[in-house]
Protein backbone atom coordinates (compact mmCIF):
# COMPACT_ATOMS: atom_id res chain seq x y z
CA UNK A 1 0.00 0.00 0.00
CA UNK A 2 1.33 3.43 -0.98
CA UNK A 3 1.45 6.32 1.48
CA UNK A 4 -1.25 8.22 -0.40
CA UNK A 5 -3.53 5.20 0.10
CA UNK A 6 -2.64 5.16 3.79
CA UNK A 7 -3.53 8.82 4.10
CA UNK A 8 -6.83 8.31 2.32
CA UNK A 9 -7.64 5.72 4.99
CA UNK A 10 -6.45 8.00 7.80
CA UNK A 11 -8.55 10.91 6.53
CA UNK A 12 -11.54 8.56 6.32
CA UNK A 13 -10.89 7.57 9.94
CA UNK A 14 -10.71 11.22 11.02
CA UNK A 15 -14.01 12.07 9.32
CA UNK A 16 -15.58 8.95 10.78
CA UNK A 17 -14.41 9.92 14.26
CA UNK A 18 -15.73 13.44 13.77
CA UNK A 19 -19.19 12.27 12.71
CA UNK A 20 -19.32 9.70 15.52
CA UNK A 21 -18.50 12.30 18.20
CA UNK A 22 -19.96 15.47 16.74
CA UNK A 23 -22.98 13.45 15.64
CA UNK A 24 -24.43 13.08 19.12
CA UNK A 25 -23.12 16.57 19.84
CA UNK A 26 -25.26 18.02 17.05
CA UNK A 27 -28.09 15.73 18.11
CA UNK A 28 -28.09 17.17 21.62
CA UNK A 29 -28.31 20.70 20.20
CA UNK A 30 -31.31 19.69 18.08
CA UNK A 31 -32.96 17.99 21.05
CA UNK A 32 -32.89 21.19 23.09
CA UNK A 33 -36.05 22.08 21.13
CA UNK A 34 -37.41 18.60 20.34
CA UNK A 35 -37.04 16.95 23.74
CA UNK A 36 -36.49 19.52 26.50
CA UNK A 37 -39.72 20.92 27.94
CA UNK A 38 -38.26 23.80 29.93
CA UNK A 39 -35.04 25.67 30.63
CA UNK A 40 -33.75 23.30 33.35
CA UNK A 41 -34.05 20.34 30.97
CA UNK A 42 -32.25 22.28 28.25
CA UNK A 43 -29.53 22.97 30.78
CA UNK A 44 -29.29 19.22 31.49
CA UNK A 45 -28.93 18.44 27.78
CA UNK A 46 -26.26 21.08 27.30
CA UNK A 47 -24.39 19.85 30.38
CA UNK A 48 -24.21 16.30 28.99
CA UNK A 49 -21.83 17.56 26.30
CA UNK A 50 -20.43 20.57 28.18
CA UNK A 51 -17.04 18.98 28.96
CA UNK A 52 -16.55 17.37 25.54
CA UNK A 53 -18.14 19.35 22.70
CA UNK A 54 -15.06 21.43 21.93
CA UNK A 55 -12.83 18.36 21.99
CA UNK A 56 -15.15 16.71 19.48
CA UNK A 57 -14.61 19.57 17.04
CA UNK A 58 -10.85 18.97 17.09
CA UNK A 59 -11.49 15.98 14.82
CA UNK A 60 -12.83 18.36 12.16
CA UNK A 61 -9.76 20.59 12.38
CA UNK A 62 -7.51 17.56 12.12
CA UNK A 63 -9.42 16.12 9.17
CA UNK A 64 -9.30 19.45 7.33
CA UNK A 65 -5.61 19.95 8.11
CA UNK A 66 -4.74 16.41 7.05
CA UNK A 67 -6.62 16.86 3.77
CA UNK A 68 -4.76 20.13 3.11
CA UNK A 69 -1.37 18.56 3.77
CA UNK A 70 -1.87 15.12 2.21
CA UNK A 71 -4.12 16.00 -0.74
CA UNK A 72 -3.74 19.74 -1.50
CA UNK A 73 -5.55 19.54 -4.85
CA UNK A 74 -8.50 17.80 -3.22
CA UNK A 75 -8.56 20.45 -0.50
CA UNK A 76 -8.35 23.31 -3.02
CA UNK A 77 -11.11 21.98 -5.28
CA UNK A 78 -13.34 21.01 -2.36
CA UNK A 79 -13.10 24.29 -0.48
CA UNK A 80 -13.42 26.45 -3.59
CA UNK A 81 -16.31 24.51 -5.08
CA UNK A 82 -18.15 24.05 -1.77
CA UNK A 83 -17.23 27.49 -0.48
CA UNK A 84 -20.72 28.73 0.44
CA UNK A 85 -22.00 25.62 2.31
CA UNK A 86 -18.67 25.19 4.09
CA UNK A 87 -18.71 28.86 5.06
CA UNK A 88 -22.22 28.42 6.49
CA UNK A 89 -21.00 25.41 8.49
CA UNK A 90 -18.01 27.39 9.78
CA UNK A 91 -20.17 30.32 10.86
CA UNK A 92 -22.57 27.92 12.59
CA UNK A 93 -19.74 26.23 14.49
CA UNK A 94 -18.39 29.61 15.63
CA UNK A 95 -21.80 30.84 16.79
CA UNK A 96 -22.49 27.48 18.43
CA UNK A 97 -19.35 27.68 20.53
CA UNK A 98 -20.18 31.25 21.54
CA UNK A 99 -23.72 30.19 22.46
CA UNK A 100 -22.49 27.41 24.75
CA UNK A 101 -20.14 29.79 26.54
CA UNK A 102 -22.37 32.89 26.72
CA UNK A 103 -25.79 31.39 27.39
CA UNK A 104 -25.55 31.39 31.20
CA UNK A 105 -23.46 34.54 31.55
CA UNK A 106 -26.53 36.70 32.18
CA UNK A 107 -29.79 35.82 33.99
CA UNK A 108 -32.23 37.61 31.64
CA UNK A 109 -34.73 35.23 30.04
CA UNK A 110 -34.46 36.82 26.57
CA UNK A 111 -30.67 36.51 26.65
CA UNK A 112 -30.77 32.82 27.46
CA UNK A 113 -33.63 32.06 25.08
CA UNK A 114 -31.83 33.70 22.13
CA UNK A 115 -28.68 31.67 22.76
CA UNK A 116 -30.77 28.51 23.06
CA UNK A 117 -32.28 29.25 19.64
CA UNK A 118 -28.73 29.70 18.35
CA UNK A 119 -27.66 26.33 19.73
CA UNK A 120 -30.60 24.62 18.01
CA UNK A 121 -30.13 26.15 14.57
CA UNK A 122 -26.34 25.96 14.56
CA UNK A 123 -26.64 22.26 15.36
CA UNK A 124 -29.37 21.47 12.84
CA UNK A 125 -27.89 23.32 9.86
CA UNK A 126 -24.40 21.70 9.93
CA UNK A 127 -25.94 18.29 10.62
CA UNK A 128 -27.83 18.65 7.33
CA UNK A 129 -25.11 20.35 5.28
CA UNK A 130 -22.43 17.77 6.07
CA UNK A 131 -24.60 15.13 4.48
CA UNK A 132 -25.16 17.34 1.43
CA UNK A 133 -21.41 17.94 1.11
CA UNK A 134 -20.41 14.29 1.35
CA UNK A 135 -23.25 13.27 -0.94
CA UNK A 136 -21.79 15.52 -3.63
CA UNK A 137 -18.27 14.24 -3.03
CA UNK A 138 -19.38 10.65 -3.59
CA UNK A 139 -21.75 11.42 -6.47
CA UNK A 140 -19.24 13.63 -8.24
CA UNK A 141 -19.29 17.28 -9.28
CA UNK A 142 -18.39 19.36 -12.32
CA UNK A 143 -14.58 19.35 -12.38
CA UNK A 144 -12.74 20.44 -15.54
CA UNK A 145 -9.39 19.35 -16.97
CA UNK A 146 -7.60 21.77 -14.65
CA UNK A 147 -9.13 20.03 -11.60
CA UNK A 148 -11.24 23.10 -10.86
CA UNK A 149 -14.91 23.09 -9.90
CA UNK A 150 -16.93 24.78 -12.66
CA UNK A 151 -20.45 24.22 -11.34
CA UNK A 152 -22.64 26.48 -9.21
CA UNK A 153 -23.96 26.19 -5.68
CA UNK A 154 -27.31 25.08 -7.15
CA UNK A 155 -25.63 22.04 -8.68
CA UNK A 156 -24.88 20.88 -5.13
CA UNK A 157 -28.58 20.83 -4.26
CA UNK A 158 -29.38 17.66 -6.21
CA UNK A 159 -31.77 14.93 -4.94
CA UNK A 160 -29.00 12.51 -3.97
CA UNK A 161 -27.10 15.08 -1.91
CA UNK A 162 -30.28 16.41 -0.27
CA UNK A 163 -31.17 12.85 0.72
CA UNK A 164 -27.68 12.55 2.19
CA UNK A 165 -28.41 15.65 4.25
CA UNK A 166 -31.58 14.08 5.62
CA UNK A 167 -29.59 10.96 6.51
CA UNK A 168 -27.01 12.81 8.57
CA UNK A 169 -29.68 15.00 10.17
CA UNK A 170 -31.82 12.07 11.30
CA UNK A 171 -28.92 9.79 12.24
CA UNK A 172 -27.26 12.49 14.32
CA UNK A 173 -30.56 13.28 16.05
CA UNK A 174 -31.06 9.59 16.82
CA UNK A 175 -27.45 9.34 18.04
CA UNK A 176 -28.05 12.34 20.31
CA UNK A 177 -31.26 10.85 21.69
CA UNK A 178 -29.63 7.58 22.70
CA UNK A 179 -26.72 9.54 24.18
CA UNK A 180 -29.24 11.56 26.21
CA UNK A 181 -30.82 8.35 27.48
CA UNK A 182 -27.36 7.10 28.41
CA UNK A 183 -26.31 10.28 30.24
CA UNK A 184 -29.45 11.39 32.08
CA UNK A 185 -31.78 10.27 34.86
CA UNK A 186 -35.47 10.81 35.51
CA UNK A 187 -38.28 11.65 33.12
CA UNK A 188 -36.03 13.12 30.42
CA UNK A 189 -34.26 9.77 30.12
CA UNK A 190 -37.56 7.96 29.50
CA UNK A 191 -38.71 10.51 26.95
CA UNK A 192 -35.34 10.39 25.21
CA UNK A 193 -35.75 6.65 24.65
CA UNK A 194 -39.25 7.13 23.21
CA UNK A 195 -38.07 9.91 20.92
CA UNK A 196 -35.07 7.83 19.85
CA UNK A 197 -37.43 5.13 18.59
CA UNK A 198 -39.44 7.56 16.45
CA UNK A 199 -36.41 9.34 15.03
CA UNK A 200 -34.55 6.07 14.56
CA UNK A 201 -37.33 4.62 12.42
CA UNK A 202 -37.26 7.68 10.17
CA UNK A 203 -33.45 7.50 10.03
CA UNK A 204 -33.63 3.82 9.07
CA UNK A 205 -35.88 4.54 6.08
CA UNK A 206 -33.88 7.46 4.67
CA UNK A 207 -30.50 5.84 5.42
CA UNK A 208 -31.47 2.61 3.67
CA UNK A 209 -32.63 4.53 0.60
CA UNK A 210 -29.46 6.62 0.48
CA UNK A 211 -27.07 3.72 1.03
CA UNK A 212 -28.79 1.57 -1.60
CA UNK A 213 -28.62 4.49 -4.02
CA UNK A 214 -24.91 4.87 -3.25
CA UNK A 215 -24.30 1.16 -3.76
CA UNK A 216 -26.08 1.25 -7.11
CA UNK A 217 -24.19 4.37 -8.21
CA UNK A 218 -20.60 3.56 -7.27
CA UNK A 219 -20.58 0.61 -4.90
CA UNK A 220 -18.43 -2.50 -4.78
CA UNK A 221 -18.15 -5.61 -2.64
CA UNK A 222 -16.49 -3.80 0.26
CA UNK A 223 -19.04 -1.01 0.30
CA UNK A 224 -21.83 -3.59 0.23
CA UNK A 225 -20.38 -5.22 3.35
CA UNK A 226 -20.30 -1.81 5.07
CA UNK A 227 -23.91 -1.18 4.00
CA UNK A 228 -25.03 -4.45 5.59
CA UNK A 229 -23.19 -3.60 8.83
CA UNK A 230 -24.74 -0.11 8.94
CA UNK A 231 -28.29 -1.39 8.46
CA UNK A 232 -27.87 -4.26 10.92
CA UNK A 233 -26.33 -1.95 13.53
CA UNK A 234 -29.16 0.56 13.22
CA UNK A 235 -31.80 -2.13 13.65
CA UNK A 236 -29.91 -3.55 16.65
CA UNK A 237 -29.61 -0.03 18.12
CA UNK A 238 -33.40 0.37 17.93
CA UNK A 239 -33.92 -3.01 19.60
CA UNK A 240 -31.41 -2.20 22.36
CA UNK A 241 -33.09 1.18 22.90
CA UNK A 242 -36.47 -0.48 23.35
CA UNK A 243 -34.93 -2.94 25.81
CA UNK A 244 -33.52 -0.09 27.88
CA UNK A 245 -29.91 -1.02 27.14
CA UNK A 246 -28.70 2.52 26.57
CA UNK A 247 -25.01 1.67 26.47
CA UNK A 248 -25.51 -0.91 23.74
CA UNK A 249 -27.88 1.36 21.86
CA UNK A 250 -25.37 4.20 21.84
CA UNK A 251 -22.51 1.92 20.75
CA UNK A 252 -24.63 0.47 17.96
CA UNK A 253 -25.88 3.87 16.76
CA UNK A 254 -22.23 4.92 16.66
CA UNK A 255 -21.40 1.78 14.68
CA UNK A 256 -24.14 2.74 12.23
CA UNK A 257 -22.47 6.09 11.60
CA UNK A 258 -19.02 4.48 11.36
CA UNK A 259 -20.19 1.87 8.84
CA UNK A 260 -22.17 4.41 6.78
CA UNK A 261 -19.20 6.79 6.51
CA UNK A 262 -16.90 3.87 5.75
CA UNK A 263 -19.24 2.84 2.94
CA UNK A 264 -19.00 6.31 1.39
CA UNK A 265 -15.21 6.24 1.40
CA UNK A 266 -15.07 2.65 0.17
CA UNK A 267 -17.33 3.50 -2.76
CA UNK A 268 -15.27 6.63 -3.46
CA UNK A 269 -11.78 5.05 -3.54
CA UNK A 270 -9.48 5.48 -5.50
CA UNK A 271 -11.18 8.77 -6.36
CA UNK A 272 -11.28 11.56 -3.84
CA UNK A 273 -13.55 13.79 -5.93
CA UNK A 274 -15.05 12.35 -9.12
CA UNK A 275 -15.74 14.56 -12.13
CA UNK A 276 -19.16 14.28 -13.73
CA UNK A 277 -17.86 15.97 -16.89
CA UNK A 278 -15.13 13.47 -17.72
CA UNK A 279 -13.89 10.53 -15.67
CA UNK A 280 -10.31 11.34 -16.68
CA UNK A 281 -10.63 14.70 -14.92
CA UNK A 282 -11.48 13.15 -11.55
CA UNK A 283 -9.25 13.81 -8.58
CA UNK A 284 -7.72 10.58 -7.29
CA UNK A 285 -5.45 9.55 -4.44
CA UNK A 286 -2.60 9.60 -6.98
CA UNK A 287 -3.01 12.88 -8.84
CA UNK A 288 -4.22 14.91 -5.83
CA UNK A 289 -1.63 13.83 -3.25
CA UNK A 290 1.44 15.57 -1.86
CA UNK A 291 4.97 14.38 -2.45
CA UNK A 292 6.08 11.05 -0.91
CA UNK A 293 8.48 12.89 1.41
CA UNK A 294 5.67 15.10 2.76
CA UNK A 295 3.48 12.07 3.35
CA UNK A 296 6.34 10.27 5.09
CA UNK A 297 6.89 13.13 7.57
CA UNK A 298 3.15 13.36 8.17
CA UNK A 299 2.94 9.64 8.84
CA UNK A 300 5.58 9.79 11.57
CA UNK A 301 3.87 12.79 13.21
CA UNK A 302 0.48 11.09 13.09
CA UNK A 303 1.86 7.85 14.50
CA UNK A 304 3.14 9.70 17.56
CA UNK A 305 0.41 12.30 18.17
CA UNK A 306 -2.80 10.44 17.29
CA UNK A 307 -2.66 7.77 20.04
CA UNK A 308 -1.91 10.45 22.66
CA UNK A 309 -4.87 12.58 21.58
CA UNK A 310 -7.21 9.58 21.58
CA UNK A 311 -6.06 8.50 25.04
CA UNK A 312 -6.58 11.98 26.45
CA UNK A 313 -10.04 12.31 24.90
CA UNK A 314 -11.00 8.86 26.12
CA UNK A 315 -9.88 9.83 29.62
CA UNK A 316 -12.06 12.96 29.42
CA UNK A 317 -15.16 10.89 28.64
CA UNK A 318 -14.31 8.52 31.49
CA UNK A 319 -14.02 11.37 34.02
CA UNK A 320 -17.39 12.83 33.01
CA UNK A 321 -19.19 9.51 32.62
CA UNK A 322 -21.87 9.91 35.33
CA UNK A 323 -25.53 10.57 34.59
CA UNK A 324 -27.10 13.93 35.38
CA UNK A 325 -30.61 15.29 35.86
CA UNK A 326 -32.41 18.46 36.79
CA UNK A 327 -31.68 17.75 40.46
CA UNK A 328 -27.97 18.18 39.72
CA UNK A 329 -28.40 21.73 38.40
CA UNK A 330 -27.17 24.03 41.16
CA UNK A 331 -29.04 27.14 40.02
CA UNK A 332 -32.26 26.06 38.38
CA UNK A 333 -32.81 29.50 36.93
CA UNK A 334 -29.86 29.08 34.58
Amino acid sequence: MHLHDVWFVLIAVLWTGYFFLEGFDFGIGILTKMLARDRPERRVLINTIGPVWDGNEVWLLTAGGATFAAFPDWYATLFSGFYLPLLVILVCLILRGVAFEYRAKRPEENWQRNWEHTIFWTSLIPAFLWGVAFGNIVRGVKIDQHFEYVGTVWDLLNPYALLGGLVTLTLFTFHGAVFTALKTVGDIRVRARKLALRVGLVAAVVALAFLLWTQDHSGNGRSLAALIVAVAALVAALVANQAGREGWSFALSGLTIVAAVAMLFLSLFPNVMPSTLNGDWSLTVTNASSSPYTLKIMTWCAAIATPLVMLYQGWTYWVFRKRIGTQHIADIAH
